[in-house]
């Protein structure tokens, strides 16, 4: 009992704090701020760069926390939250950007909030939340795709096309509710043998 509430201790020790794959995701949601504000300046390169930092320190902190071995709790909690606060932000960006967008962007925030439910819901039965899969590192880097190039060109080349927002963003969509089953799938399976855990206990 006592090595499983150890192991379900957010910070288990200071160093925790300071691991490569967290420090990349402190970076996450350092570079929201700039971004916000440098895209509703219209400052579109500065702001896609901001954007693709982001995306970039996305990849790389799963690939760190695998590659030197430190995969932490606290880790687990902060990824997935970058990830909400990012998206978020570049959707009530891109709201204010294409309005014909927002019908797509309102499934999108669904979505997170599904999986936000989802997830208080197995905190609530202390169950650990799983740590994101590539099916969810794959529905961000399409998201980020999508919006980089509906920005690109409008704001680059000044091309405006409403068939290929609604395209690029209907797509973004399937694969982000995609990864919205796999994770509900995830989450049962949990609740699933957290029910059957209590249950032999009561046995014994």
């Amino acid at each position: 009992m006592k090595m499983d509430n150890e192991n379900k201790k957010i910070i288990k020790q200071k160093s925790d704090l300071w691991t490569v794959p967290n420090i990349l995701t402190y970076l996450r949601f350092a570079l929201v701020v700039p971004f916000v504000i440098l895209f509703l300046n219209e400052k579109y390169l500065e702001s896609a760069i901001c954007i693709g930092l982001s995306g970039i320190s996305d990849c790389l902190d799963g690939f760190f926390a695998r590659k030197l071995n430190q995969v932490t709790q606290l880790g687990k909690l902060l990824d997935p939250i970058a990830d909400k606060i990012t998206l978020i932000s570049v959707m009530f960006c891109m709201a204010f950007y294409a309005p014909n967008v927002i019908p797509i962007l309102v499934v999108l925030i669904a979505k997170d909030v599904a999986m936000l439910i989802g997830g208080v819901s197995l905190l609530k039965r202390k169950i650990t939340p799983p740590a994101a899969e590539w099916f969810g590192k794959l529905a961000t880097i399409v998201f980020y795709f999508a919006v980089c190039i509906i920005v690109f060109l409008k704001a680059v080349i000044n091309y405006e096309n409403l068939l290929i927002d609604d395209i690029l963003l209907s797509i973004t969509a399937v694969v982000m509710l995609y990864a919205l089953y796999r994770y509900a799938k995830i989450y049962m399976a949990l609740i699933k043998e957290d029910k059957a855990k209590k249950k032999e206990k009561s046995k014994q």
